[in-house]
């Protein structure tokens, strides 16, 4: 079967104001199996995006009219949670890495090879659409809804991106136990890892700040959930 007669694994949006690349990018991810819809800039990308229909975002961060975390930060606000995949210089890796707390969930650097930017795309779509046997997690007062992809806190409902999500069921369905920086590149990452090594401390970061944040905003924060075993890893538990 040709790769043009395959059906899709999923529907792209690749969002770069460079012609060439955009080209590139469309006509490779066709090959290897995706069906792909194209942008030139932050505002066509919003609109294509909002209309629905896309499984994930490739979004150039450097971008002529707004740059991708805009971008990012604008769809989340209408309250489109698909999952987006920036590509950025890799002298911009550091601002990139900030970046995602505004919603994005991996990044590749350039230049990247193809089979590097299939496998992230890969990997982030395995990671918004997984399953796990148990549909509801429970640990304090922290719900994990598998099947509805929410959590709450007492209550609270937060919004996470899809790999926070999956870092945070790791972290709970092995509650009490530390986990290395290793063990959660290898399980929610879920391929070879050559980026900026402090993206799970940075995503632990972006989860404190989510999880462990007061009910209203002059109010007392919660008790801690998420700890640092300096030199060895993460553990949620309660203090």
């Amino acid at each position: 079967m040709t790769a043009a007669a395959r059906t899709p694994e999923a529907r792209l949006a690749v969002v770069d104001d460079e012609p060439h690349l955009r080209d590139l990018l469309q006509a490779s991810l066709r090959f290897a199996g995706f069906d792909v819809v194209t942008a030139a800039s932050g505002a066509e990308a919003i609109g294509v995006i909002a209309d629905g229909g896309v499984d994930l975002v490739v979004l150039d961060v450097m971008l002529g009219d707004m740059d991708g975390f805009e971008v990012t930060r604008r769809l989340r606000g209408r309250g489109v949670t698909v999952p987006v995949l920036f590509l950025t210089a890799r002298d911009d890796v550091a601002s990139t890495v900030q970046g995602l707390t505004v919603g994005g969930d991996d990044y590749v650097t350039k230049p990247f090879s193809l089979e590097e930017l299939v496998a992230r795309i890969r990997a982030v779509l395995r990671r918004s659409g997984s399953e796990e046997d148990d549909a509801v997690l429970r640990y304090a007062d922290l719900e994990i809804d598998s099947d509805a992809r929410e959590v709450r806190r007492a209550g609270r409902l937060i919004d996470l991106s899809p790999t926070e999500f999956e870092l945070l069921r790791y972290l709970t369905t092995n509650a009490g136990r530390v986990l290395s920086r290793q063990q959660i590149l290898d399980h929610v990452w879920d391929y070879d890892w050559r980026g900026e090594p402090t993206i799970v401390e940075s995503y632990i970061s972006y989860l404190r700040r989510k999880i462990d944040a007061p009910q209203a905003p002059d109010g007392e924060p919660p008790v801690p959930l998420i700890h640092t075993r300096r030199g060895l890893g993460y553990v949620l538990k309660q203090s």
